[in-house]
């Protein structure tokens, strides 16, 4: 009779440190590989890295794009401004009369 309670309390305390593993490996797996383990987390800083690095190209060309619209924007005075253009570009309107003056 001693021999079956030794025996029945080994096994219950064996089968206590089995279930006590079974659970701590479980959870110890899906710490490493499950939706917010170590591995979902290792892509999440990856992602974020590559996102990070496609911030900063965006960021340099909307500057680019910012100082050419800054251009457009200027505090000439558009009359002005048309002069000149004309002026340099031998540009004439179909409205304008042209004088021509004979060289000497």
């Amino acid at each position: 009779m001693v021999s079956r309670k030794r025996f029945h309390s080994f096994f219950t305390g064996l089968g206590l440190y089995v279930v006590a593993a079974v659970l701590i490996g479980y959870f110890a797996v899906n710490a490493y590989t499950g939706e917010r383990g170590l591995l979902a987390q290792q892509g999440l800083d990856a992602e974020y890295a590559d996102l990070g690095s496609q911030l900063e190209k965006l960021k340099v060309e909307r500057d680019y794009w910012q100082k050419r619209v800054d251009a457009l924007k200027s505090d000439i005075d558009p009359d002005l401004l048309d002069e000149r253009i004309r002026a340099n570009l031998n540009y004439l309107d179909r409205r304008e009369l042209m004088l021509i003056r004979p060289r000497r």
